[in-house]
């Protein structure tokens, strides 16, 4: 499964790099691509969101809701 993730705050490749590597230690997750220009984030696997927002979150960035 993939899901996009708007992430505010990342402002630098610094933050990209963080927001990666957060994402890359949640369990259940296979891939992360992160997108500095659009503020976003792929993410391949069986995540939970609430974990996926957790690790946004500890490293100091938000998770915008999805769009409807």
């Amino acid at each position: 499964m993939e899901t996009t993730l708007q992430i505010q705050g990342m402002t630098c490749q610094h933050c990209q790099r963080a927001v990666h590597d957060a994402l890359s230690q949640v369990a259940g997750v296979t891939e992360v691509r992160v997108d500095l220009e659009n503020h976003t984030a792929q993410v391949v696997g069986l995540a939970d969101l609430n974990q996926l927002r957790e690790a946004i979150e500890e490293e100091g960035f938000v998770l915008l809701p999805a769009a409807e």
